[in-house]
């Protein structure tokens, strides 16, 4: 400890090296930190809208396959099932030249709350569902989108049945991140028997379990149910499901954590490069100190240790800074940005242990940067360094 003033005052005699290289070093933990959060970002999306009893069973062949609707009431029938809930796709487009921009299903009303109880909806809207043939029920998400309201009626082209129905909102599900479309599944068949055709098929199967200790138990009776016949089917966790349709950013985030190393090792590069420098600088100094009495592990120490203060404190305050830096992103992804493509990588989970690795991370680079030119001068001999400086 009594060495630190010394250290301290080695690092103020060049100020405007010591900022410049501080800052940069400051500004790569601030980015590694902030690109560490969108792993985050997508772990938590998928804990907000998955549960952990809830199971979907989809065709084999995967979700854009169809299954008879009849193997919703077999699925119903496996010990451990609280709930089950048949989907239809229905995808319907709104004002956008029949561009479909949130998801929209047709689905049994009755099952709802018992299939979703986490998602918190009012019984009052669940009992208008379930009474009114043409009732909506809409993620906060997307009626922030539109500027959609309660009691409002929309109109929705379907691109995939030949329809146009028009639903009354009835009300929404309370989370900011749900971008659902609910309809009834009768007032769709309805629709399609005027037209001479029956709605006889499901999409995905959504089962609730009473313990979630059964699940794996009632996914593989699911599976081996419907073994062998015409339309096989896989069973998946809630999480699993929707972590599949994240397939493309999980990628993405691979190319974020390359470039977020590469950053790193740039940044230990900078830092290395001013250590050298400001060792190479003092030569007369270290070759003084050596020949009036300083060890040379003493020499070694305050050099590195200059190397780790300047990185610890600038890369401390780097990752630090995420705090602020994501919540402006944040802003900025709710106002003008807010049809970012990115999803859930806008969630921005700053977390302590974030913020602790790039502080870390800074500690790391410090000592790394510091230990080649503070090894090389103190094991030089001091006869050798007096004869090159003067």
């Amino acid at each position: 400890m009594k060495y630190l003033p010394l250290v301290f005052r080695n690092l103020l005699r060049n100020k405007l090296r010591s900022l410049l290289t501080g800052g940069a070093i400051g500004l790569a933990m601030l980015l590694v930190c902030f690109f560490l959060t969108m792993p985050g970002g997508i772990d938590r999306l998928l804990s907000e809208i998955s549960s952990n009893v809830r199971v979907s069973v989809h065709n084999k062949g995967g979700v854009v396959y169809d299954m008879p609707y009849a193997y919703v009431q077999r699925v119903r029938s496996i010990p451990g099932v609280a709930a089950v809930n048949g989907e239809v796709w229905f995808g319907g487009a709104f004002e956008e030249e029949a561009m479909v921009t949130f998801p929209s299903f047709a689905l049994d009303p009755d099952a709802v709350q018992a299939m979703w109880p986490d998602y918190k909806i009012e019984p009052i809207a669940l009992e208008k569902f379930r009474r009114q043939r043409d009732a909506a029920i809409v993620g906060r998400e997307t009626m922030k989108k539109y500027g959609w309201r309660i009691g409002q009626q929309v109109s929705l082209v379907s691109t995939v049945w030949p329809v146009t129905l028009t639903f009354r909102i009835v009300g929404e599900i309370p989370n900011d991140r749900a971008p659902h479309f609910w309809i009834q599944r009768e007032y769709l068949a309805q629709a399609m028997q005027a037209q001479d055709r029956d709605l006889d098929t499901v999409g995905t199967i959504w089962v609730r379990v009473d313990d979630p200790a059964m699940v794996p138990s009632v996914m593989a009776r699911a599976v081996e149910m419907f073994r062998n016949s015409p339309a096989e089917v896989t069973a998946e966790t809630e999480k699993s499901f929707f972590a599949s349709f994240f397939g493309s950013l999980q990628a993405f985030v691979q190319i974020i954590l390359v470039v977020t190393a590469l950053v790193a090792l740039c940044v230990l590069c900078i830092a290395a490069n001013t250590a050298s420098m400001a060792v190479r600088e003092r030569s007369r100094e270290i070759a003084v100190l050596r020949a009036i009495g300083f060890s040379r592990g003493v020499i070694f120490g305050t050099l590195v240790a200059e190397s780790m203060v300047l990185a610890t404190v600038a890369g401390g305050t780097g990752a630090l800074l995420t705090y602020g830096f994501s919540a402006l992103i944040r802003m900025l992804a709710g106002g003008s940005m807010g049809s970012n493509e990115l999803g859930p990588l806008t969630g921005f989970l700053v977390t302590p242990g974030i913020v602790a690795q790039g502080i870390g991370l800074s500690i790391v680079v410090g000592l790394v940067a510091g230990i080649a030119p503070a090894w090389g001068a103190a094991r030089r001999p001091v006869a050798e360094i007096l004869r090159e400086v003067f």
